[in-house]
């Protein structure tokens, strides 16, 4: 398969959805759905951390990746944001072909 999900952490919801809106915009990403209220505790600079944040799941394509990762990169707070891939090993055929008609 072709497509991947993309998880990205913000440190609020607002942030997320103004990252979301330009990767969206852009055609880098078909949807990202944005969940608010996780919480996150993780080692930064030495010492385990604990904050809120929200998560960001975005649908694209494989290929776009370099290029949304350079866009999330300019847009995002965080010296080193959490952005990563995973494969849409399978799925159902219409969001799948919509995900594609939405990209690139």
């Amino acid at each position: 398969m072709d497509k991947i999900v993309v998880l990205i952490t913000a440190p609020s919801e607002d942030v997320a959805a103004e990252i979301a809106r330009a990767i969206v915009g852009e055609r880098l990403a078909a949807c990202a759905n944005i969940v608010k209220g996780i919480r996150s505790i993780y080692r930064w600079e030495g010492a385990v951390q604990d904050d809120p944040e929200a998560l960001m799941v975005v649908k694209t394509h494989a290929s776009l990746f370099d290029a949304l990762e350079r866009r999330v990169r300019e847009l995002h707070p965080y010296t080193v944001p959490e952005i990563i891939a995973m494969p849409i090993v399978s799925g159902s055929k219409p969001y799948l072909d919509w995900i594609s008609d939405s990209t690139g």
